[in-house]
């Protein structure tokens, strides 16, 4: 890492080094403030070694001409390999994550990834595999995709799936993209998509992206699916619904087989959003249920890591008459050979990855349900719901409960009620949860509820956790009717940043160090 030195005075003279730069032995300000790299950056440091290669130096001026190249190096730090790992290292100590502790983030089940799953995936034959590889090559994997099909299509009560899809969002895409083709089969060309008004923000999303237009379903008083609403909707331009069951609110569609039926007469599809499949993993199957379609988010209910934008895994499951427009190439085993070989459905709709999905990520699923077996599966949904219905009742005396039914893995709270009597929104509620020592829950979703907070334990935390977080929730609102929320309201204090200006940051949106940054620099900016 070389380059121009930025200039002298972006960092305090206190923390100055004898050479210019950040002094070594007090990396750190006194407030704990962590200097950037650039404030670390001495010239002539280095933290790289390179080996001897056989490649030829070229003189790039010629190669690629003088008018191509910068009149300067790029302005990089110069550091230390000492400095950069001690620099980086304080930095992911800051970074909270489900190793860290619980992290209640309702719909996004962040639950603890069992190290087993990632070991793995080290092992040779896993890790060093190339997808081009020829099919004699990989037989072991292509082993272990059809094996993970097998399972998720046991789980989900559907005939064929594919593991192409990256992501959940991929594979909501790559259900939309079968059900117009489906349909397009038949000579229909429908416009339409049905989403509940509770749904998570990639439905609509996802709907807009394959090509049809969004139509919202309202709830009824119960947080449910208005029936009545449903069957005024449904037409013959409606190509089908998207819903998860249980719903966004963490409540159980108990009218699911009307609800499917609805659509069926109609020529509709049922589409499953499988983001709260971790709820009823062994007790009932979408494809019971009178599915068609399912996305399943192997980053939430099977183990593969979350967060920080990937790798994910959204395997797509279908039933029988939608098996043909599955995206290929497919691994298969080929009876009369004795081998896995590729192959691609009759009316594929075409690949929906570079190469055959996320592979690791697979692989930290298969090895999960191997470890959990089916009896297991069904003790994490148990166990998910507890958790859930047990704080939910912690809770009931403290907090509002606009749609107050018995929750499944997850449930929607409302601080409306702390908002008017102590002016402490559901906002000021999770920063404060932060100095408690946990994860926020997420907030303001879904939209129907006012002042939400979505609460997801997960069936990975002990019955003492999920008690220390039922007893946080409760301090943090008798402390705000002592304070008038003042506490609250200047929360987080407990961490290296404060509270930020998130919506300024949000449109403000700076992600790389430039010159301007540097307070030291005349053209600095406070903006």
């Amino acid at each position: 890492m070389s380059g121009r030195t930025p200039p002298e005075t972006s960092a305090p003279e206190i923390l100055r080094g004898p050479s210019g730069g950040r002094a070594t032995s007090a990396p750190v300000a006194g407030d704990g403030t962590e200097p950037s790299i650039f404030e670390l950056s001495v010239a002539g440091r280095r933290a790289w070694s390179f080996g001897a290669t056989d490649v030829p130096e070229v003189d790039l001026t010629s190669a690629v001409g003088a008018e191509h190249l910068a009149d300067a190096p790029p302005m990089l730090p110069e550091v230390s390999e000492r400095d950069l790992v001690a620099h980086m290292t304080r930095l992911s100590s800051r970074n909270y994550s489900v190793d860290h502790g619980a992290y209640p983030l309702g719909s996004c089940t962040m639950k603890y990834n069992p190290k087993l799953c990632d070991t793995a995936t080290t092992l040779p034959g896993f890790a060093a595999a190339h997808p081009a590889q020829p099919t004699d090559q990989i037989q072991g994997w292509m082993e272990l995709l059809v094996g993970l099909e097998d399972f998720l299509c046991s789980v989900t009560g559907m005939h064929a799936a594919t593991l192409q899809p990256a992501a959940g969002a991929a594979g909501e895409l790559t259900g939309l993209l079968l059900m117009r083709a489906w349909h397009s089969a038949r000579g229909r060309q429908r416009s339409k998509v049905l989403i509940p008004d509770s749904a998570h923000g990639t439905n609509p999303a996802s709907v807009t992206l394959g090509g049809f237009d969004v139509v919202e379903v309202p709830s009824d008083a119960r947080g449910l699916v208005d029936l009545d609403a449903l069957r005024d909707l449904v037409d013959d331009d409606v190509a089908g619904l998207m819903l998860t069951n249980p719903n966004t609110l963490g409540l159980f569609e108990r009218d699911i087989r009307e609800i499917a039926a609805v659509l069926h007469d109609a020529g509709s599809l049922l589409y499953y959003d499988g983001a709260n499949l971790n709820a009823i993993l062994g007790v009932v199957r979408p494809g019971d249920m009178g599915f068609d379609i399912v996305h399943l988010n192997l980053h939430k209910t099977f183990a593969v890591p979350h967060g920080g934008g990937g790798p994910g895994a959204g395997p797509v499951a279908v039933s029988e008459r939608l098996a043909p427009f599955l995206p290929g190439p497919r691994p298969e085993f080929d009876a009369q050979s004795g081998r896995f070989e590729w192959a691609t459905p009759e009316c594929s709709i075409g690949r929906v990855h570079g190469w055959h999905g996320n592979a690791l990520a697979l692989a930290r699923s298969y090895a999960y349900i191997l470890a959990n077996g089916g009896d297991g599966l069904r003790r994490v949904a148990d166990a998910a719901v507890l958790n859930a219905r047990y704080l939910q009742e912690r809770l009931r005396d403290v907090f509002d409960f606009p749609y107050d039914e018995p929750c499944m893995h997850e449930f929607v709270a409302s601080a409306a009620s702390l908002k008017s009597d102590c002016d402490v929104r559901a906002m000021d509620v999770a920063k404060r949860f932060i100095d408690e020592g946990f994860h926020p829950p997420t907030m303001y979703f879904p939209l129907i509820v006012d002042e939400a907070l979505m609460v997801e334990p997960t069936e990975t935390e002990s019955p003492q956790t999920v008690e220390a977080m039922a007893v946080a929730f409760r301090r943090i609102v008798e402390e705000a009717n002592d304070d008038g929320g003042a506490a609250a309201r200047s929360a987080p204090r407990s961490t290296p940043v404060g509270r930020v200006d998130e919506v300024a940051a949000a449109k403000k949106l700076r992600l790389r160090w430039t010159p301007d940054d540097d307070p030291g620099n005349p053209t600095h900016s406070k903006e």
